[in-house]
């Protein structure tokens, strides 16, 4: 996975909220002819992965519901970051669910009706620790 893009009515409160649960601004935009802000990127986690935020008018196969695949994104504390989307206002996609030694998953729906995954995941921290020697 090298970008995943999410969508937004509101793109500006979108990347607030973002900015607010990630700890770091976006790094990127990109406004229509007119000024709209109409993309904004972020860079993440241990290999910089991207963020993509999109103005909802540009999604290619709108759904009023959440839909979609589910990416996962690896955090150091599964709990510890659930309370903290539900505290910034996401509801709850799909509880904890243990899948495997050493994986669990859940998922939230962010304000802006995008499912955002997170795990604990052994692999992903074994790579992550070997790449790094």
């Amino acid at each position: 996975m090298s970008t995943v893009s999410y969508f937004a009515d509101s793109l500006e409160e979108a990347r607030a909220w973002y900015a607010e649960f990630l700890g770091v601004e976006a790094y990127f935009e990109v406004r229509t002819p007119d000024g709209e802000l109409a993309y904004v990127e972020f860079r993440i986690g241990d290999y910089q992965a991207e963020l993509g935020l999109v103005n909802r008018k540009f999604e290619v196969t709108p759904s009023a519901a959440p839909a979609g695949q589910i990416l996962y994104w690896a955090v150091d504390d599964l709990e510890a970051t659930r309370q903290r989307l539900f505290e910034l206002g996401a509801k709850e996609h799909d509880e904890v669910r243990v899948r495997g030694d050493g994986f669990v998953t859940a998922s939230v729906v962010d304000p802006f009706g995008n499912i955002l995954g997170v795990m604990t995941n052994v692999h992903y921290m074994s790579m992550v620790e070997q790449n790094s020697r």
